[in-house]
């Protein structure tokens, strides 16, 4: 999602992103802010391949903290895209990434096929924000 460019989205009261790649589309569809939920879909040669649940959100005394969570929120999109992805399954981000007083961590069980798990960020040692996942491929009739 973090090169994929906003489009107009196929589910009113969702944000939604995508990504295309030769016989690859990606699309991201969340609604919320605060406290949201999503959905990322792979596509291969137009049929879904892969998908991702996640939901989750800030903890309750961070709501309204405009400026805080959106601090939150970029820090989150910078953890997502780093790490190698290419040689390993990363469902979301690395297993830990660190900027100033802000830390990201993910733990999940499973494989491509199915997995599940959860992300937290940390600020100043302090749960701030945490998501669960769940997800794998799709199969479908030929």
């Amino acid at each position: 999602a973090g090169s994929g460019k906003k489009v107009v989205s196929q589910k009113q009261g969702f944000k939604e992103l995508e990504y295309k790649e030769d016989s690859w589309y990606y699309r991201d569809s969340y609604s919320g802010f605060f406290q949201s939920w999503g959905q990322s879909v792979v596509y291969y040669k137009n049929k879904p391949f892969w998908t991702e649940l996640y939901g989750g959100g800030m903890k309750k005394k961070y709501h309204n903290n405009y400026e805080f969570s959106n601090h939150t929120f970029g820090f989150l999109k910078g953890a997502l895209s780093a790490g190698a992805k290419m040689n390993s399954f990363n469902p979301r981000g690395p297993k830990s990434y660190k900027e100033g007083e802000l830390e990201y961590l993910c733990m999940w069980k499973g494989n491509i096929k199915k997995f599940n798990g959860n992300e937290k960020i940390l600020y100043k040692g302090n749960v701030v924000f945490t998501h669960d996942f769940v997800g794998g491929l799709i199969l479908s009739p030929s």
